[in-house]
């Protein structure tokens, strides 16, 4: 990991570990033994595109062909995208740090409208011309997929070919036709071709205008098993924690719901695969939540008895399970009861409209009376909290309907009890491509911000949350979503504006999209309008499986307020989806006996498990280094799990494994000598056994150096600790112009008894007095090194890099890129101690 062309880079920006890579479980390839690359690209930050599951389903699938080398792009954060052009540093990958363009293939993943301006950052970062039309025979194949592909026209001119639909078996499609393409000798042409002729592939230089693309569909997604081993993220991730998709698509119609149309049919997974799915990928990450992923959680024909199930096998290893995806009707009293086993998860529960005439109008399908019901299970269960997310501007939306949204908050609120707290989310309601609303208007930001300010009236209480989606993303998202190839104009204004991560509350400027606007010509009111329902519409070139008579048809009865049933549990509509190859599987049909038992737990159940005391010391080098104190705290406890020690947890609601780490370390300082005492239950008798196995799962950058074990009477590491020695290693050219003053700043500032330094953080100036913290301070003219010595207080530390910045006087970068090893402990019994081990 040494001598990357990034790695100068790695202390000046904010979040490091956003660019180190090295995780668990992630793969490095030799290209030269490989016959295709592949760049899986995600156009958000690192935290966002680890948490979600389509990343870590294809970077398996194509690390699964012995051919292919697949590695991730992340779109990096302004602070480093400033860095990269600076010094001229192209976008690279996290595994091999190989610049974008050198990849056969690049793939982006499309989630978000409001990401669009980072695909158009990373190519150009990354050496690609951002037109397809620009690249020639020695530039990657720039694809994309992804939900935002059901409308592909205003991204169309930047890639030469978007995947409609899923993407486990289309992805091999597309490697061995271009792997073929490439042994033939194809020019790039040749490639788009063939391209062009995969079901599901949309290339927009070859097809024609009214030629049908129609999405690819996993039959069973029981033949597709979700990765087993996935990456192990050593940052704290948007969702942190396994994620287990037990079902696919949705059939219960809402007519809002974009991802509840195109992802039909229902496919559902059994629990026996299931099952051995989530230990598989529990014991490879160390993880300590499990999230049982679908559109709808609660729709699991089996739901009951999968968590059940589930936590008959966890809740003694502390494992919690999480529903992300919860219908007002679908959380009983047996699911709420299971999952309080362990730790009590977030509940986040949709009704999206205050009346029952609204939500009978996009069909929703629950009631008042079940919301009521439900958070009165929920809060007699102990929780505290609960979420509650409703939509604005919904189709025929009145003041009775935003009034209903207040007046169902405040019943639920009272329902809970003086103690109990509540969030009210409200986003503003996008039509979106192959919905039944797709024809309907989209309000105006007027309205949005009308709408908002009713509920910042009426929706006052210390125990009420409100919170809303900003009106002026939902504007662009619309204009987005809807729009045509000329939309392709504004995305670049809005990019030459400097727009980037505009899905990001602190980094969205709307005054830019304002002036890109303008300058492409694009008027508002033509995207948020009211569409023809004969007009021809972008989208159409793409089937998603639905019969456009079928959302017709939703669409008039949603103006007559008439539902339409779950085809599950009752008759079909002919909505279009299901055929020979495509039908609904229900885990309930495939599994013969209902009360599913509970299989024995890996780590069976010990009463008598005895508990015992261990100091661990671990180093932090090179990329370890880039770690901050709660991921490094994250990363070892997940390989202590990882490698079959048991850890014993505390009481309580919240149950977290009795571990106590020692002074956090700076993010970019070495160190040899990082400490923690743990509690395990029934440890092996052989700690180098443990040594070995902890160090065979750690990522690179992180050693565990010794294990002891202590007395239960022996003093926590606050007390045994009193203090630790640094080793600062000066730049040549920070040094030239103080060696000759060296040793008299260093006596200069021994010789007070203040040195008042000062702080900004967040805008706030503090002051620290630093001399106190310091013991001794040496140089040494051999390796250009300055000592310290210096004492934990009770008010905290001195970092060095307060030295090398307010004593000796090196700018704040030099400071940065200042190699900074901790070298040893300083001990309450007054020895300081040396050496690899620190036995105490």
């Amino acid at each position: 990991m040494n001598n990357r062309a990034i790695d100068r880079l790695l202390a000046l920006v904010e979040r490091p570990s956003r660019y180190i890579g090295g995780e668990v479980n992630s793969i490095r390839k030799d290209h030269s033994r490989c016959e295709l690359t592949f760049g899986l690209a995600f156009p958000d930050a690192y935290e966002v595109g680890m948490s979600h599951l389509g990343l870590q389903i294809l970077y398996s699938i194509l690390n699964d062909e012995t051919s292919v080398a697949a590695e991730r792009f992340f779109a990096p954060w302004p602070d480093m995208e400033r860095l990269l052009r600076q010094t001229n540093t192209p976008l690279m990958s996290l595994e091999s740090q190989t610049p974008l363009n050198r990849f056969d293939i690049i793939g982006f993943s499309l989630q978000y409208e409001l990401s669009y301006t980072n695909v158009i950052a990373m190519l150009e970062l990354g050496g690609v011309p951002i037109f397809a039309s620009d690249r020639g025979s020695h530039d990657p194949l720039v694809i994309a997929g992804g939900p935002c592909a059901f409308n592909p026209e205003p991204v169309a001119p930047f890639f030469d070919a978007i995947v409609i639909g899923e993407g486990e078996d289309v992805i091999t499609d597309i490697t061995r036709t271009v792997t073929e393409g490439k042994k033939k000798g194809y020019r790039r042409n040749d490639f788009l071709a063939v391209l062009a002729l995969i079901d599901g592939v949309y290339v927009p230089s070859v097809h024609r205008y009214g030629e049908i693309i129609t999405k690819r569909t996993v039959s069973d997604i029981n033949n597709w098993p979700v990765p087993e081993k996935p990456i192990v993220p050593s940052m704290k991730t948007i969702h942190d924690r396994v994620t287990l998709e037990i079902a696919r698509g949705c059939s219960r119609g809402c007519r809002f719901c974009q991802a509840g149309m195109v992802w039909r049919p229902t496919r559902e997974r059994i629990p026996e695969l299931l099952g051995s799915m989530a230990e598989n990928m529990l014991c490879s990450t160390g993880h300590d939540e499990l999230s049982l992923l679908s559109l709808s959680s609660g729709d699991y024909s089996l739901i009951e008895s999968l968590l059940t199930m589930f936590m008959n096998r966890y809740h003694e290893r502390k494992i919690a399970l999480a529903l992300p995806s919860m219908r007002v009707e679908t959380l009983t009293g047996t699911l709420i009861d299971q999952i309080k086993r362990v730790r009590k998860t977030s509940f986040t529960l949709a009704p999206e409209a205050g009346t029952q005439r609204l939500r009978n109008v996009i069909n929703k399908g629950n009631t008042e009376e079940n919301l009521i019901a439900t958070t009165k299970r929920v809060f007699d269960a102990g929780w505290k909290s609960v979420k509650l997310y409703f939509m604005i501007g919904l189709p025929t939306e009145t003041d009775d309907d935003l009034a209903g949204i207040t007046d169902l908050a405040y019943k639920v609120l009272k329902e809970g009890g003086k103690k109990r707290q509540l969030t009210v989310s409200l986003s503003t309601f996008i039509p979106k491509p192959h919905t039944p609303f797709q024809w309907h208007r989209q309000i105006s930001l007027q309205e949005i911000q009308e709408r908002q300010d009713f509920f910042k009236k009426t929706i006052r209480h210390r125990n009420i949350n409100l919170r809303w989606h900003d009106g002026r993303m939902s504007l662009l998202e619309g204009i987005l979503s809807r729009g045509d190839r000329k939309i392709a104009s504004l995305i670049l204004k809005a990019y030459e504006q400097g727009c980037r991560f505009d899905g990001w509350g602190d980094q969205f400027r709307f005054e830019r999209w304002q002036q890109a606007l303008t300058e492409s010509n694009i008027a508002i009111d033509d995207y948020l309008r009211e569409r023809d329902v004969d007009e021809r519409l972008p989208w159409d070139k793409i089937d998603c499986g639905l019969d456009k008579s079928f959302l017709l048809e939703e669409y008039h009865k949603s103006f007559r307020g008439d539902t339409t049933e779950d085809c599950r549990f009752g008759n079909c509509h002919r909505c279009g989806v299901c055929d020979k190859e495509r039908r609904i599987i229900l885990a309930a049909d495939l599994t013969e006996q209902r009360d599913i038992p509970a299989p024995s737990s890996s780590i069976p159940k010990d009463p008598a498990a005895s508990e015992k005391k261990f100091r661990i010391q671990f180093a932090k080098q090179g990329t370890g280094s880039l770690l901050s104190h709660l991921e490094t705290t994250s990363v070892l406890i997940r390989a202590i799990t990882r490698s079959g020690l048991s850890f014993v947890f505390t009481d309580g609601f919240h149950p977290h494994p009795k571990v106590s780490f020692g002074l956090a370390c700076p993010v970019g300082t070495e160190s040899m000598c990082e400490f923690a005492d743990m509690h395990l239950k029934n440890p092996p008798e052989d700690i180098n056994d443990w040594i070995r196995n902890i160090n065979d799962v750690l990522p690179d950058g992180l050693e565990v150096l010794n294990i002891t074990k202590l007395d239960p009477s022996a003093p926590p590491l606050s007390a045994a600790i009193t203090g630790y020695r640094h080793t600062m290693y000066l730049p040549e050219d920070a040094l030239r112009r103080r060696r000759d003053t060296m040793e008299d700043t260093i006596n200069a500032f021994l010789a007070q008894d203040e040195w008042i330094v000062t702080k900004e953080k967040k805008g706030k100036q503090t002051c620290k007095n630093i001399r106190p913290f310091v013991t001794d301070l040496k140089f040494n003219e051999n390796d250009r090194s300055l000592v310290m010595t210096s004492r934990v207080l009770v008010n905290g530390g001195v970092n060095p890099w307060e030295i090398l910045k307010n004593v000796i006087g090196i700018d704040d970068e030099t400071a940065k890129l200042t190699r900074i090893v901790k070298t040893a402990p300083i001990l309450s019994d007054g020895k300081n101690h040396h050496g690899k081990r620190n036995d105490f």
